[in-house]
């Protein structure tokens, strides 16, 4: 579970990434769940467009993310949200919180 300050420090490193992803009105599948746990093993911070024609608002498609993925819910501001989870892969370079 992330404090304040580790979300706050999470949402400003995650301000300059580009989205990985992007969920459109097809909503979540089993490949991009697969996808994105693949992002989060490499990079360990995951920033994922969300299009106004999917399936939810991004609130409700960040906590899904969320509890299928294992990962912690950073932020979900506008059309973007941001998801985090601590890699166990060798030479990845790992986020100090």
């Amino acid at each position: 579970m992330l404090d304040s300050r580790q979300r706050a420090k999470l949402r400003a490193m995650a301000n300059g990434l580009q989205p990985f992803f992007q969920i459109g009105k097809g909503g979540i599948n089993d490949n991009m769940t697969a996808d994105i746990s693949a992002a989060l093993d490499a990079h360990e911070l995951v920033k994922i467009s969300v299009l106004r024609t999917a399936d939810g608002t991004p609130r409700e498609l960040l906590s899904a993310l969320a509890s299928a993925l294992g990962a912690e819910e950073v932020a979900a501001t506008g059309g973007k949200i941001v998801l985090y989870r601590r890699s166990d892969r060798e030479g990845v370079r790992h986020i100090e919180l």
